[in-house]
């Protein structure tokens, strides 16, 4: 019989949390308790997050091989609030650059006593693959989660939409919820889909042009609308995504104006959801690109509260793979 970690390499032989790396899998027992740690660090406002020493004397490791700032800065933020000390890797002039493997560099770090490393990378799997090195080379102890990896995952951005999702629907099993813009290229995307469907969500939409959509979708039970004022009718959640003009090759889109026009989100197509509908957005926000100004800073806009509630979730994850 397969044990638990060769069915799924982010949980451990009894099923708890050895690595985050993706949403897909990640069963709902897990997903709640993330959930429910980070509201623990929410209970006085939510706008301040506590602070922790639930990782003290533990280092964390931020390997960030692809631009960030946000993400960056919210990973080193929950670090602190647990009280940890954290490493940042100065890409740039770190041995890779050189022409040392990744591997290699993870080795090394080793070496430096490292609890944890929080792992952006350009290439798809990249976390995967150091999860796997350090379980053949048996070091069990050291975690990784995923900050973001090519187009496939940032499980982390999508625990935090759930978080923001539940604070303000409660349930999820009436919800409709349409996510909006460039899903080909989206890791969020990805994560918020698995996410959503493991969280029972009533109805998921995905609304782009046919050059943004992936093929999968209707597999995953996902309602595809090609019209921005169909798929946002009665909607009680809109994610916006920005244009990865960085994933994109070719000409996928006739221009930025035309893409506004059509896909945008203006408080004449934001009419047509539900008057309570919530609006939500990863960030960086591209204004006058897919999204309006006056929706980004209206009353049902949550953009912000994301960003405080993205380091909560943060402290959550950390604090429950270090086994607190």
């Amino acid at each position: 019989m397969l044990t638990q970690s060769r069915l799924n390499p982010q949980l451990d032989a009894e099923g708890k949390l050895q690595h985050l790396l993706s949403t897909e899998g990640l069963p709902l027992p897990v997903i709640t308790q993330i959930l429910d740690t980070a509201e623990s660090f929410l209970e006085v406002s939510d706008r301040d997050v506590k602070k922790v020493p639930l990782l003290r004397g533990k280092s964390v490791f931020n390997l960030f091989f692809e631009n960030s700032t946000r993400t960056r800065t919210t990973f080193e933020i929950a670090a602190k609030r647990l009280s940890a000390d954290v490493i940042n890797l100065d890409v740039s002039r770190s041995s890779t650059a050189k022409g040392e493997t990744l591997l290699d560099t993870i080795d090394n770090l080793c070496s430096m006593h490292a609890d944890m490393f929080v792992v952006r990378h350009a290439t798809s799997g990249a976390p995967f693959l150091i999860a796997e090195h350090l379980k053949r080379i048996g070091r069990d102890d050291i975690h990784v989660v995923n900050a973001g990896d090519g187009r496939h995952a940032h499980p982390t951005q999508g625990l935090l939409d759930m978080y923001t999702i539940r604070h303000y629907k409660k349930d999820f099993s009436n919800l409709t919820v349409a996510i909006v813009g460039d899903i080909l290229h989206s890791r969020v995307a990805r994560s918020d889909l698995h996410a959503l469907r493991t969280l029972g969500c009533g109805e998921i939409r995905a609304i782009a042009p046919k050059t943004l959509l992936p093929g999968y979708l209707e597999n995953l039970g996902v309602k595809v609308f090609h019209d921005m004022n169909e798929g946002l009718k009665d909607c009680d959640v809109v994610i916006m995504l920005r244009l990865q003009n960085e994933r994109m090759n070719g000409a996928l889109l006739p221009s930025a104006g035309e893409y506004f026009k059509r896909y945008g989100l203006t408080p004449e197509k934001l009419a047509l959801a539900k008057p309570d509908a919530i609006v939500m957005h990863p960030g960086p926000m591209n204004r006058g690109v897919e999204i309006d100004s006056s929706v980004a800073d209206g009353p049902q806009a949550v953009i912000l509260n994301q960003v405080t509630f993205g380091i909560a979730v943060r402290m959550a994850v950390m604090g429950i793979l270090a086994g607190n």
